[in-house]
């Protein structure tokens, strides 16, 4: 055998041997009242130190979720930012944005107030479906990609360049009712030069004017 094999042989059995002697002075330590007691103490603080690790990993876990919700609100805000820029940018710039006035008054039990108050959701009308019109196509669901073929199909060489907007709209986009009371705010309007009918495809189509 040479000797360096031997050497390394030695080396194995005196490790083995160191090991036996480790493991007999354990044993020993926990026969003795003392050091048993101290032993006992160290597991009781290990229990404690493993229990606040399991706190620990929770708390972890519960900032993780946190900061993934903040991080998906931030990316809403975000594109609800890009929208309302994007809609400054190419908000049209003919809207009836009129108050009422007595000259304008067509006998009637409206009052001036509701008159307004139906300009308005005009106006909600008519920016709501521009933004779907403007906005890009990949960044449409499903819901405004139908919404954007439907007025691309309502569009007549009569309507081009110009704004409009149909019933369909005003019943998607505000709460108003489409009634006789509505088609008589639409007469004064008409009457007041601030809409206009082009009519065709069994569609009327109230032009902002």
């Amino acid at each position: 055998m040479a000797s360096s094999d031997l050497e390394l042989l030695c080396s194995h059995v005196n490790e083995k041997i160191g090991n036996i002697k480790k493991t007999l002075s354990l044993r020993n330590c926990g026969q003795e009242r003392t050091l048993k007691t101290m032993l006992n103490k160290i597991g009781d603080e290990i229990i404690v130190v493993n229990e606040l690790l399991n706190k620990l990993e929770l708390e972890i876990q519960h900032q993780e979720q946190t900061n993934k919700s903040l991080k998906e609100l931030c990316e809403s805000l975000e594109e609800d930012y890009r929208d309302v820029e994007h809609l400054k940018e190419n908000i049209p710039s003919h809207l009836p944005q009129v108050r009422v006035t007595q000259s304008w008054y067509m006998k009637s039990r409206l009052t001036y107030g509701q008159i307004n108050d139906v300009i308005k959701e005009i106006n909600k009308a008519v920016i709501s479906k521009y933004k779907i019109l403007y906005q890009p196509k990949k960044s449409m669901n499903s819901v405004a990609r139908n919404l954007y073929h439907r007025f691309i199909n309502e569009e007549t060489k009569d309507t081009k360049g110009r704004y409009f907007i149909v019933e369909a709209d005003i019943k998607e986009f505000t709460t108003l009712k489409v009634d006789k009371k509505f088609h008589v705010i639409l007469s004064i309007l008409r009457h007041c030069r601030r809409l206009s009918e082009v009519r065709g495809g069994g569609l009327t189509r109230y032009v902002i004017t």
